[in-house]
């Protein structure tokens, strides 16, 4: 089996991907409604009953729409830090089968070794991942995964964090001037978004991959876009439309299921 990451959709408005090894699945964020997750499941083959465990980064509704209807499903466990559990947790008519970690701390699940590090965002405890598995022998190489979407500016120690995985899903979430344009949104929220617990834009995520000395990664995935203020071709601008030293991909917002990924095949 080794180990296979799939996005089901990365935008402003929702966040979800499964993680599968040799022993588990994994949901990473839970931004759908239940019924939906259940159907982007079914499509790829891999149904909610086939799913351990789902991991989320924060309480914010485009991480966590999907709780509700997941708690039906009573054999899921739900792995929050405990600001993330609680304020989650309030919004849920019957308690969910939550395993609380220590934000810092490593944890195992199963076969696969799980980091987290807290991020700046508006949230109660937001946190990226690292998901690392194998190794242990020819038939189970090592793979790694970073999830770091959801804040504002790049911490001291993200770089050390995410240079040796394999695969890095990091967050470029806006364009300043498609931004400042757009009508939807307040002042307020765009002082919010653009701030030092907002959201990266297009050049602070190509600053902070410029950042990073000497990265082992072999993708570079772009996430988290806001439907209304970005697009995949400005990000593409900003990185220098191939240009990059790093094999960088944009993913489209409006697209739900992306291609599975066998990190083994990196």
């Amino acid at each position: 089996m080794g180990f296979r990451f799939q996005i089901l959709g990365t935008s402003s408005s929702g966040n979800c991907a499964l993680i599968e090894t040799r022993q588990t699945r994994i949901l990473l964020d839970a931004g759908f409604s239940g019924r939906r997750l259940v159907a982007l499941l079914n499509a790829i083959g891999k149904p909610i009953e086939t799913v351990d465990a789902v991991f989320l980064t924060h309480e914010h509704s485009d991480h966590t729409a999907g709780l509700r209807g997941l708690a039906r499903h009573q054999h899921l466990k739900f792995f929050a830090n405990y600001g993330t559990a609680q304020v989650a947790q309030r919004k849920l008519n019957q308690d969910l089968s939550w395993k609380i970690f220590e934000t810092g701390t490593p944890f195992q699940f199963k076969d696969i070794a799980v980091q987290t590090m807290l991020l700046p965002h508006d949230a109660m405890e937001p946190v990226g991942y690292v998901f690392r598995t194998g190794g242990g022998d020819l038939f189970e190489p090592p793979g790694s995964i970073a999830w770091i979407t959801d804040l504002g500016h790049a911490p001291a120690n993200l770089a050390e964090l995410v240079r040796d995985v394999q695969l890095l899903v990091l967050e470029a979430n806006h364009d300043p001037d498609l931004l400042e344009q757009d009508v939807k949104r307040p002042h307020s929220v765009k002082q919010r978004i653009t701030g030092r617990h907002g959201h990266l834009s297009n050049a602070a995520a190509r600053a902070f991959l410029e950042s990073v000395k000497q990265p082992k990664w072999q993708r570079v995935l772009l996430a988290h876009l806001s439907k209304d203020c970005n697009h995949p071709e400005k990000v593409h601008q900003v990185m220098g439309n191939g240009g990059c030293p790093w094999p960088v991909e944009c993913l489209d917002p409006n697209q739900l299921i992306f291609p599975e990924i066998d990190l083994a095949a990196l």
